[in-house]
């Protein structure tokens, strides 16, 4: 008798297919919109940053550092420096950002062109095509989205999370 697959067997080689962001993302993105909302104000020091948007300072400061190295933000000394923002919002994508914080945008490492990582089950496996074209589909989405066009938006209710869908597990 041949073996019968056995769905909820583990997948060796396959990571746990959640879509989050790293807090470092996070951060890095609460920091880069407070920059564009200060835009014309004059630079903002690291505390101001840090508190206004709920970051730890030595967090934010190691974040920062690592977007002036990446020319996205400069900083300004002295007694009323801080930091400003060194590209136009126009320019940099939340694709960009994420990429470089977390690596990739692919929900699991088995559709990941960047972070590809072989699953011993992707010769049988039928979900791998949804979360490729959730792939897909996320990747165009935050490459289209530049901080410019995102801070024009409002921000999202807690109603519409909670609208439309059925939430369980959401």
């Amino acid at each position: 008798m041949g073996s019968i697959p056995r769905p909820n067997r583990p997948r060796r080689g396959c990571p746990d297919p959640r879509m989050q962001l790293s807090m470092r993302t996070d951060y890095a993105l609460r920091a880069l919109f407070a920059l564009v909302a200060a835009q014309g104000n004059g630079p903002v020091p690291i505390p101001l940053l840090a508190a206004d948007n709920d970051i730890p300072k030595r967090f934010l400061e190691q974040i920062l550092l690592e977007m002036k190295s990446l020319g996205w933000v400069r900083s300004q000394p002295g007694k009323k420096g801080g930091y400003l923002l060194a590209v136009k919002p126009s320019e940099l994508t939340m694709g960009r950002v994420v990429r470089h914080f977390d690596g990739h945008l692919a929900p699991i490492h088995c559709v990941s062109v960047s972070g590809y990582r072989p699953c011993s089950q992707e010769a049988v496996c039928r979900f791998r095509r949804v979360l490729l074209e959730a792939r897909n589909n996320v990747t165009r989405l935050m490459d289209g989205a530049t901080l410019e066009d995102v801070f024009r938006g409002a921000p999202v209710s807690r109603e519409e999370v909670m609208a439309g869908l059925d939430g369980d597990g959401i």
